[in-house]
């Protein structure tokens, strides 16, 4: 089980690191899939994603690296001491600096593998006063079936800790509004997160996002967007036929 999915994880990790879609650059993004209740595989610090190799993938204890989400503060070595103390294997690499908001985005019901990158397009997004527009409305059909009705939207936030705290606490606000798991977090000036069940839901969202991205911005030179009203996003959110295609895609 655990070979089967480290597998995927590569196949994703190579994946979004494409160079021609612009996902993510040099050591830029990571990947982590979930093994079992208590350990998960994540992509090492520093690593490329285009060129993931299994040496390169870190299995961590989860329950340790959830602890500290309990913590307002921590030092950076404190921080990496933490980190280095989560291997289940003491020899394997350092996990990435982002591994505490993978192991609690992979204890949410139906998410097995998270994805974050730096699309180009999303990031031009991110970094403008329109972000949490792009993450809270959709556009079009696709984008829902895809992307989910809404993102969760993340100010900005320091790398590590203090982000993943974020991460946990916005995530729980769109878990209690929508009663699920997103498929997208949108993190202001810095990235995106897409979680899904399988590699194949993540990259999706990914791609999905990305075209979205181009779409808001073209839209925006016109004097939009135009958003769905709340009434089309749930009417396509709750369409039989949506839901088959969304399981035959994904």
């Amino acid at each position: 089980m655990h070979d089967d999915a480290l597998a995927a994880l590569l196949e994703l990790s190579h994946e979004i690191g494409r160079e021609d879609r612009g996902f993510a650059l040099l050591g830029e993004g990571n990947t982590s899939a979930r093994l079992s209740a208590t350990q998960f595989a994540v992509k090492a610090s520093g690593a490329c994603l285009a060129t993931l190799r299994p040496e390169e993938v870190t299995v961590c204890d989860s329950p340790r690296l959830l602890a500290l989400l309990d913590r307002k503060h921590l030092p950076d070595e404190l921080m990496a001491k933490a980190l280095l103390e989560a291997r289940v294997d003491p020899q394997a690499r350092k996990p990435s600096i982002e591994a505490l908001f993978h192991a609690w985005l992979l204890t949410l019901e139906g998410v097995h593998f998270v994805g974050h990158a730096h699309p180009v397009h999303i990031v031009q997004i991110l970094c403008s006063p329109r972000a949490r527009d792009f993450a809270e409305h959709r556009m079009f059909p696709d984008e829902i079936v895809c992307c989910g009705p809404a993102s969760v939207y993340v100010p900005y936030a320091d790398p590590g800790l203090p982000l993943a705290w974020q991460i946990r606490e916005r995530t729980k606000d769109f878990l209690r509004e929508h009663g699920e798991a997103p498929r997208l977090i949108l993190l202001q000036n810095h990235g995106v997160i897409a979680l899904g069940a399988t590699p194949r839901a993540v990259l999706g969202a990914l791609l999905m996002a990305e075209k979205a991205a181009r779409i808001f911005a073209g839209a925006a030179a016109m004097g939009g967007p135009t958003f769905l009203l709340p009434q089309h996003v749930e009417r396509i959110t709750a369409r039989p036929d949506e839901a088959a295609r969304q399981r035959q895609l994904f």
